[in-house]
């Protein structure tokens, strides 16, 4: 029974699909897979050929491997590899090198033999890569073909860089680099522009010759993309799908890369539900949009012929069901974000009592605040409300060089304006230009460029925190110590981080918490700011009594928004609010027309938020619900 309810639940999947909570979880089962096959190779005196990827997916399975290499005796002595790709050009010994990578994260902890290793040339000449990519076909062939490839995957659904009109027979070649690809690569090269625009890739052909192969997949980010190769046709312009023809591969993945599967996403079309009032709310907005009526006028029609018919069976009339969503939408809306005084809590997402409180917004990056929450931010402020601002970290990597020598000669000119000494000034100012110009891509800036691109951001936070309306005595700059690196990767988070947090909070002891919780960030800092405040929140319960009474709520905006399903506090703007939101993100003008790391959303942060914030109102409205400019979402975090 337990079968065929997997064969029900998995029917829109067209290849098989194993998904783990998270990912060291799932990368922990796989290298305890090639472990196995490395093992049984050396007890059969054979070689273990592996295929093997690069990019964040595979990190954790090699460091695994790593672990398994110190600790329990795993040896790579019969172990021979081909990586699937590299770019081109591409020097091995640069930061961005596939030889680079798999150095850092494998090769140079374990005991393979280097002639062992095998990975496409970024330094050859144009006219000697057809060559070489034959020979790489040849030695692969000439071993016995590979006894596992593993697999990440592209937001274009590139295995290897087999991009989208790759051919299902194609071998190791030279190819060109989708655009998406590219800007998904930016971060690591100091912009998009730096980022090569081909790269050597081993053909989906030759993947496909593998005698298992395993794809793996974390994070929302590939939640679509993986909805598109597990349940959608098979096509050129989404190359993974090509999977599909194969007996041998199986795909990894954590929740959050799952989440667009039709099992996990819409549940209801393929198996029975356990009906809990949060299933409810996804379900009967979900039928919404599908047949483009509001929540009241659903029909118990619609239900049943739309997947739902159990839904309203159990919990039936449609009219009841709709009722109730419709009611728990409503209460979510709210003109008083810290809570309406001698009002019924029950009808309201937030508490009235205290009327006044100390409310503590987070911001990870010194623009997070008021792009995300600047309406909610206002309005908690001209409400009363005792309101804080604490700016995680400096920001310093996301200033343009050019920024930092404009205000450098301003506070050149300043200085001798005023018959200041400018001579020391001007020898670091020099110093920065000449700097400057041989920079190299990701190269860490001189220390006093880190310290005046910090400034800049800091100058400029203050302003959109005053122009919110808050005092400079409740604006509080952290500078995490993990963030401090001058490098776009960040150190891992210490006690420091924690301590500092805790501080800070025991200082203000707030009633209410905003924190960033739209963890698409790019750069991750978004996630890594989230769980050093949990960290210290969950210290702090344990003997302090004001934090029982303390609640988080979770913001977005600056990457994504939360579905209309999840949210639980929707603060709605007027017009007004939503101009007074927009000139407060304009005082961070050094993110202002085209920010160092936009991501892949080519709109302004100013725009991204507003159009965001429109959606949302738009979304409430064609529910049924009132018609609002615009509105700020929230989703509670529960300790």
């Amino acid at each position: 029974m337990a079968r065929l309810n997997l064969l029900e639940a998995t029917r829109y999947e067209k290849l098989p699909v194993t998904v783990f909570d998270n990912e060291k979880e799932a990368s922990k089962s796989v290298a305890k897979r090639i472990s196995a096959l490395i093992i049984k190779k050396q007890e059969q005196g054979v070689s273990a050929i592996l295929g093997l990827a690069t990019g964040a997916s595979p990190v954790e399975v090699y460091k695994e491997l790593v672990r398994m290499h110190k600790e329990e005796g795993l040896s790579f002595k019969n172990v021979i590899t081909f990586n699937l790709d590299e770019y081109y050009p591409m020097q091995p010994t640069a930061a961005q090198s596939y030889v680079t990578f798999m150095e850092e994260n494998l090769f140079n902890h374990i005991d393979i033999p280097k002639e062992n290793i095998h990975i496409p040339d970024g330094t050859l000449p144009k006219e000697d890569i057809a060559a070489f990519c034959l020979d790489y076909e040849n030695k692969i062939e000439e071993l016995g073909g590979l006894d596992l490839q593993i697999l990440g995957i592209g937001r274009t659904g590139h295995i290897g860089f087999n991009e989208p009109g790759s051919a299902p027979n194609s071998g190791t070649r030279l190819v060109t680099l989708d655009d998406l690809t590219r800007r998904d690569a930016s971060r690591d090269f100091g912009g998009k522009e730096n980022v090569p625009t081909k790269a050597i890739t081993m053909g989906i052909g030759t993947i496909f010759k593998a005698r298992e192969i395993i794809l793996l997949a974390w994070s929302k980010k590939k939640a679509s993309i993986i909805k598109k190769a597990v349940e959608g046709e098979i096509s050129g312009s989404v190359p993974a799908t090509y999977l599909q023809h194969s007996d041998q591969v199986e795909f990894i993945l954590d929740t959050d890369a799952a989440s667009e599967l039709t099992r996990f996403n819409t549940p209801w079309l393929v198996k029975d539900c356990i009906w809990d009032n949060r299933l409810i709310k996804k379900a009967v907005i979900w039928l919404s949009s599908e047949v483009n009526k509001p929540i009241l006028k659903l029909t118990d029609e619609d239900y049943n012929t739309n997947g739902m018919a159990q839904l309203v069976t159990e919990k039936g009339p449609a009219y009841n069901i709709n009722i109730e969503v419709f009611n728990t939408l409503q209460h979510s809306i709210t003109g008083w974000p810290g809570g309406k005084p001698n009002s019924d809590e029950s009808q309201r997402p937030e508490r009235a009592a205290p009327a006044h409180k100390r409310s503590l917004i987070f911001s990870p990056h010194p623009d997070d605040d008021v792009i995300s929450m600047g309406g909610t931010f206002i309005r908690l402020v001209d409400q009363g409300h005792d309101v804080h601002v604490a700016y995680q970290t400096s920001g310093n990597t996301a200033v343009w060089d050019t920024d930092v020598l404009r205000y450098m000669e301003f506070a050149i000119d300043f200085n001798k304006s005023i018959g200041d000494d400018s001579k020391k000034l001007e020898g670091i100012y020099e110093e920065m230009r000449s700097f400057l110009k041989s920079k190299q891509p990701n190269e860490i800036d001189l220390p006093e460029i880190r310290e005046v691109k910090g400034f800049i951001r800091k100058s400029e936070a203050f302003a959109g925190a005053r122009f919110a309306g808050l005092d400079d005595k409740n604006i509080h700059f952290m500078a995490l110590p993990f963030y401090e690196t001058g490098k776009t990767v960040k150190n891992p988070v210490t006690e420091k981080d924690v301590l500092l947090t805790m501080e800070l909070l025991q200082k203000i002891k707030p009633h209410q918490i905003f924190a960033a919780g739209d963890f698409a960030d790019p750069h991750g800092t978004h996630i890594v700011c989230f769980r050093i405040i949990i960290e210290a929140m969950n210290r702090l319960r344990k003997t302090e009594e004001w934090t029982k009474d303390c609640w988080l709520w979770m913001y977005r905006g600056a990457w994504q928004e939360f579905e209309t399903h999840e949210i639980e506090m929707a603060v709605p703007l007027s017009p007004q609010e939503v101009g007074r939101k927009r000139k407060a993100i304009f005082q961070h003008q050094s993110q202002k027309d085209h920010p160092v790391f936009p991501g892949d959303d080519e709109r302004e942060f100013w725009v991204r938020a507003q159009e965001r914030n429109s959606e949302t109102a738009i979304n409430y409205h064609k529910l049924g619900l009132a018609d609002y400019e615009a509105m700020e979402a929230f989703v509670r975090w529960k300790f």
